[in-house]
């Protein structure tokens, strides 16, 4: 027999760490299918809370927010970029790109999930800021992304429009920093393991393999 669990993946959709470690942890719950099955929720954490709708060069917000040099910024973002590609996953950037307020994204995704839908946003939305480089910030956007995860584009555009889920994403955000989470991506299961990081394939699967062991 398998073991269900749940996997609750705190991330915000603007993380590029967070593209690494969802692709990795899919690649390992794959690997345990047979020992495990997995039901995945999207929890949302704001990196950029007071970010503007405007948004904010990446590296100008890396440089004041870290203290980071240019040369390590961009070492780091190399990094990352060739960690996402092992995934199949484009990272592209450049001097002009931006980083973007994500409250609305995150909104959309809480609607997503209702709606069965939300891994399929969240990997759409990762798509729309990191390989097209278009913004979060604007609503056509982000119905744009609903559609291609499956969504219905009117009913995307009409939680965006009337506010719906704020009070419910705020509660979520403030229930994971409650928890502990100040960093992201990071993976609860079964509410009590916390897994934290862009980890490795096999850091994730052997953590996986352990829990269900342990069930």
């Amino acid at each position: 027999m398998t073991r269900a669990v749940r996997i609750d993946f705190v991330s915000d959709v603007v993380c590029p760490w967070c593209v690494v470690g969802l692709k990795s942890l899919q690649t390992a719950i794959a690997n345990a299918a047979d020992v495990l099955t997995a039901e995945v929720h999207f929890q949302p954490f704001e990196l950029n809370p007071d970010m503007p709708l405007a948004g904010e060069n990446v590296r100008a917000h890396l440089a004041r927010k870290y203290g980071a040099d240019p040369v390590r910024v961009k070492g780091s973002r190399n990094h990352i970029r060739d960690s996402a590609a092992e995934f199949g996953f484009t990272i592209n950037g450049g001097p002009d790109s931006r980083i973007w307020n994500s409250f609305d994204a995150h909104r959309l995704l809480h609607w997503a999930g209702l709606e069965g839908r939300q891994a399929e946003l969240k990997i759409a939305l990762f798509t729309t800021h990191f390989t097209d480089q278009q913004s979060l910030a604007d609503p056509d956007v982000l119905v744009a992304a609903a559609v291609a995860a499956g969504l219905d584009g009117d009913s995307a555009r009409a939680v965006l429009t009337s506010g719906a889920y704020i009070a419910e994403v705020r509660a979520d955000e403030r229930h994971w920093r409650e928890q502990g989470i100040a960093a992201v991506p990071a993976v609860v299961i079964d509410g009590k393991y916390l897994i934290t990081g862009g980890q490795p394939v096999a850091v994730f699967e052997k953590a996986l393999r352990r829990i269900a062991a342990e069930g």
